[in-house]
Formats: structure tokens, C-alpha cells, sequence
């Protein structure tokens, strides 16, 4: 089979590279063309049309300014999947994007359209339901309560884990001892404090030095900075008010910490799933007016993955002017000293793992699509 894939991002890339390797299990002739990284690359055994670095726009400014780029990779997009000829196109999240090309696969060919990751159209821009209902043919999730939500747009979908399931699965089969990691770092055997404070530069600056200010107010406690990838030591020396800064080893960061203290994305869901109590946090320019936007755009309750998959506020969310030292004090202060609140945690975590389903996410996937193309 031939499987043309879009790609527009650092998570799609991955994501989308554990999808072709399976689909290789499952296909012993599969032959790939894709927009996407460098992960892909590795599977597909050849350069993209289109690395994902010239297509990560985002936002509508940022994609204004780069109009031309974007026509640009639409139109190379286009003309070479019409002359690879896939069997099936297979879409990663991206939706402005790659919503056009469904469009176009649609209007100008019969090639079947997959999307794996859907969109967060439950968020916001519901609207979009129209055009996957009439250009894809598929759908496959990775939220649990995405199917409820296309249920209710009359759309059928197959829920086939999360990815991070597998992720943190992968790494605990090979965890090393808390004495290795905080030895490899020299770190003191104080209990940790984990600081996610993000992937981007900009969030970086924003949450990350009132997130260092907690250091103070827990001096019996160690608070260690995860590095994101690409992010200089130099950079976080301006914000991380000199605790300890390590890269390449998030997840043993946050297995080995007693709480951690975390920017509001994917990583809560990673937090969760490696059982470390949390408190989500996440700046917005505008404090409380930037709140009331977000209620009358957004349509969910909860910001952090962990609380919507729960549908509870399973961990306390500090989201624009309720992130502030005083309630990340309270917060921090309840999970670190008081075990009802650690255990309440806990025990929520444990119908969260439940709810999201064992690893395989991917494996799934690849069954799921071979057998639909026989």
C-alpha cells in the first residue's frame, strides 16, 4: 500500500512516526510520502516534500505574515500527492491545513481520507464538524471523551488510546533508581519539587520565574527546572533564579519529585500517568478579561487534559490571574503537607489510567487502517 501523510509539527512528526512503523508491521510492501520531520524520515527511509519547520504557523498573525509560505506548501502538498497516488492520505492534527487538502483529496480523486489525532474542534471552532463529516472518511482518537462529542454530531469514530500511554509505559519498563538520576545530577537527597514550565521561550519567561519563587517558601524542599529541547542553558540562567536545571530527563524528573509545578499541556497528562501529584498553571496575557474571553470562545471547563478527560477538577488549575505566588503557595503547600489532598490525587489518577485504556496506541491504529483498505 501507498500512505501519503501531513505532518505539520514537532508532536505530529512523532506521532505520526510510531503510525508508519506499525503500519510496516502490519504492511510488508507500505511505501510512504509525507510533509513531516525528521522521525518520519527515519521510517519512510526518505526526505519529506515539506519539513514541518516550514509549516509550523501559528496563530492568524503569524500566518498572515507568511501567507506565501503557506500557498506555497499547499500547492507543492497537492501536486505531489496527485503524482505518488497514495491509497490513503493520513492526517495529523493541523487541521487549518490540512482540512484544505482533505478538501481537495475529496473534490479531485476517490483516495480515501484518514485523520489520526483529531483536531480539538470540542474546544473551540466546533464549525469545523462540517468539513470532517464531509471530507474524512475516518476518524481516529486518541481522547476518550472525543467520542462522546462526535457522537453528538452524529459521526462515528474509533477511540484508539493515547500515546502518552505508551510513552510513559515505554520508559518505566526502563527507569533507573532515584539514587542514579539524582547522583548523575548532583542533586542533594532533599524531596523534589519538579518545574515544568513549558516548551516555548515565551511561556518559559512568563511561568517560570513565579514558579521559582516558590523555592524560597519551601526551603526543606529541592526545586529542580526541566530544559525543554532547543532552549539554552543561557536562557533559563535569566528566569530559573539559579535552582538547578536539567534537559533530556523530564520524565525521571517528575517520577522521582514528591509534586510538581506544571505549564498546562501535555505534560499534566505525562504527570498523571507517572503518579506525581500536580498543580496546573498557565499565564495569559489580559489576567481576568483574558478569562472572560475564554469562557465566551471556549467551550470546555477545564484547561488541562488531566481534568478534561476526568471531567472533574481532578488537579487544581491556576489559569491567568489566578496564577498567582499567593494561590501557588496554597496549592503547593496542601499537596506537599496534607495526604488527603495527595491521596485524592492519586486515587483520580488511577480511574484516569483506567479511562484512557492500556499502550498499543499506534499498533491500534495500524490494524485498524490495514483491514479498512483490504
Amino acid at each position: 500500500m501507498r500512505y501519503f501523510f501531513i505532518a505539520g509539527e514537532a508532536s505530529g512528526d512523532l506521532h505520526a512516526s510510531n503510525l508508519m512503523r506499525e503500519l510496516k508491521c502490519q504492511d510488508k510492501n507500505a511505501e510512504f510520502c509525507f510533509l513531516g520531520g525528521d522521525l518520519m524520515k527515519k521510517e519512510a527511509c526518505k526526505e519529506p516534500i515539506i519539513h514541518y519547520r516550514r509549516m509550523a504557523f501559528m496563530g492568524i498573525i503569524n500566518v498572515l505574515l507568511n501567507l506565501r509560505t503557506v500557498l506555497d506548501n499547499l500547492k507543492c502538498c497537492k501536486r505531489a500527492l496527485l503524482n505518488f497516488n497514495p491509497d490513503v492520505v493520513i492526517l495529523i492534527d493541523y487541521p487549518s491545513f490540512n482540512l484544505q487538502v482533505a478538501k481537495f483529496v475529496k473534490n479531485k480523486t476517490s483516495i480515501p481520507v484518514y485523520y489520526y489525532i483529531s483536531p480539538k474542534i470540542w474546544a473551540w471552532k466546533e464549525y469545523r464538524i462540517k468539513s470532517i463529516k464531509k471530507y474524512i472518511d475516518k476518524m481516529y482518537c486518541i481522547l476518550p471523551f472525543e467520542v462522546d462529542f462526535y457522537k453528538k454530531h452524529n459521526y462515528a469514530i474509533d477511540y484508539v488510546g493515547n500515546p502518552t500511554v505508551d510513552s510513559v509505559a515505554s520508559f518505566l519498563e526502563k527507569a533507573e533508581d532515584k539514587a542514579i538520576f539524582l547522583e548523575r545530577n548532583s542533586l542533594s537527597d532533599k524531596p523534589i519539587v519538579a518545574l515544568l514550565s513549558g516548551s516555548r521561550r515565551q511561556e518559559i519567561a512568563k511561568c517560570l520565574p513565579l514558579m521559582a519563587n516558590m523555592a524560597e517558601k519551601f526551603p526543606e524542599y529541592q526545586f529542580v527546572v526541566a530544559g525543554a529541547p532547543g532552549v539554552s542553558v543561557d536562557f533559563y540562567d535569566a528566569y530559573a533564579k539559579g535552582l538547578p536545571v536539567v534537559f533530556g530527563q523530564t520524565y525521571d524528573l517528575v517520577r522521582n519529585a514528591k509534586v510538581a509545578i506544571v505549564n498546562s499541556g501535555t505534560a499534566t497528562l505525562e504527570t498523571a500517568l507517572l503518579k506525581t501529584p500536580q498543580v496546573v498553571v498557565y499565564h495569559v496575557f489580559g489576567g481576568r478579561f483574558a478569562m472572560l474571553l475564554k469562557n465566551m470562545l471556549l467551550h470546555i471547563k477545564y484547561v488541562s487534559l488531566v481534568n478534561l478527560i476526568a471531567d472533574s477538577e481532578l488537579v487544581p488549575e491556576l489559569i491567568a490571574h489566578l496564577f498567582t505566588e499567593e494561590n501557588l503557595q496554597n496549592h503547593l503547600s496542601s499537596l506537599l503537607y496534607e495526604n488527603s489532598v495527595r491521596d485524592a490525587q492519586m486515587l483520580g489518577y488511577e480511574v484516569l489510567a483506567k479511562r484512557l485504556g492500556g499502550a498499543g496506541c499506534a499498533s491500534k491504529t495500524a490494524i485498524l487502517i490495514n483491514a479498512s483498505l483490504k
